[in-house]
This record gives C-alpha cells, structure tokens and sequence, in this order.
C-alpha cells in the first residue's frame, strides 16, 4: 500500500487522467458536430455528397489512429505550419484535438445511420406528404428518432475514444496518461506492477459508469413498437 502512495503521491496522476477526459469531452464534440454532417451527407439524395461522406467515413475506418496523431504533428504542424497556439502545450493538445475528432467522426457517422435504420421508412414519406423538405425532414422527423437508436453505439464510440485518448502522445501531449506511465516506468522500474495497476483502475473507474449510463439511456428511450 505504501508503493502506491508514494507513487500517487511523486506524479501528478489525477491531473494526467484530467487532460485525457478534458481531451475525450472536446473531441467528443467536435466529432459528434462532424459526424452529424457526414451522416446528412450519406442520407442526401445528391449522390456527390454520398460519395463524399462514404469516402471519408471508409478512410478514417480504416486508418490507424497513430498515423493521423503522427500527421498532426509532422504534416499539419511541421510542414503546413498549422498552429492553434504559439503555446508548446498548448498547441499539440488542439493538434491531438484535431485528430481524435477527425478520426472519431467516422464512428459517430455510423453510429447515427444505425439509428436512422431504425426509423420506418413510413416517417420519411409521411414528413415529404407534408411538403417538408430534406432538411426539415432530416432535422424535426428523422434525427431525433435515430438519436433514441443510436444510444448504445453513442456510448460504444465514447468508450473508445475516451481510450484512443492515450494514443495523444503520439501527438507530443507529453501530460497525458500513457506518457505519464511510460515517465514513471523509467524512473520506477521495479513497480511496474502498482503502476500498471494504478492507471488500469483509473480507467476503469471512468468507463463502467458511462457504458451503465448508455445503457439506461438507450432502455429507457428505445422505441416500443
């Protein structure tokens, strides 16, 4: 027990664990604005925006997260001179930002369109019989209800990216969890195990509420036909 308050007690754990849900929070929001683009795009009955979306979504899929965090830092940064902040630190959290959510949309995307494959298609006709529009239709008749759907793989995605959240380092947020860990394995090497056990927790304390709360969420408003 000793171990793990001198441990806890030499590094700032909890302020690690703070920059990574504070990285979660923000991506989480901007994925989410982006991923509700991308998927009015693949419902659109204009095929170029299909396409688009389609052929963003089936990139990002299948990208590794580590070469976009990689990207950030060596393309946008290095050779675009893409800056958000002459702060250091600063700076290479919106970069890790940046990439998460470009990443992370793609799963939003496909988490919505699952819920808009729950919606009858008898809604979508009876909102055009109304002299709605795509637009309105999409926005007061057909997301809401997808929303109520997509719940569950809402909450699947924000697991997920609340642990891609480590992958931050890569992206030189060196105040990150993984970055931390790595620091106190180097200087600590005989307590691999208590600082194993230390983060592995504090994950775990963080992801069971939100997958029991997605879960009575997705309970609660799911569509009783």
């Amino acid at each position: 027990m000793s171990d793990f308050v001198t441990l806890l007690t030499s590094y700032d754990v909890l302020g690690a664990f703070k920059v990574n849900v504070e990285l979660t929070l923000w991506s989480a929001l901007f994925s989410l604005i982006i991923g509700l683009v991308l998927v009015m795009m693949r419902i659109s009955p204009v095929s170029s925006l299909r396409g688009f979306a389609t052929g963003y979504v089936e990139l990002f899929k299948n990208m590794p997260l580590t070469i976009i965090m990689v990207f950030m830092v060596l393309g946008a940064f290095g050779q675009l001179k893409f800056q958000f902040s002459n702060n250091f630190d600063t700076n290479f959290f919106w970069l890790a930002v940046s990439g998460l959510s470009l990443y992370t949309a793609a799963f939003v995307c496909e988490s919505l369109r699952s819920g808009i494959n729950t919606v009858p298609i008898g809604q979508a006709e009876a909102a055009r019989s109304l002299g709605l529009g795509f637009m309105q239709s999409a926005g007061i008749v057909i997301l809401p209800q997808a929303f109520r759907g997509a719940v569950a793989p809402l909450g699947n995605t924000l697991i997920a990216l609340l642990k891609n959240s480590t992958v931050a380092a890569a992206a030189s947020v060196g105040t990150e969890t993984s970055s931390l860990m790595s620091s106190m394995i180097e200087n600590n090497g005989s307590m691999i195990i208590y600082i194993f056990l230390i983060f592995a927790i504090g994950y775990v304390i963080m992801i069971i509420p939100i997958g029991l709360l997605t879960t009575w969420l997705s309970n609660k408003l799911a569509v009783r036909r």
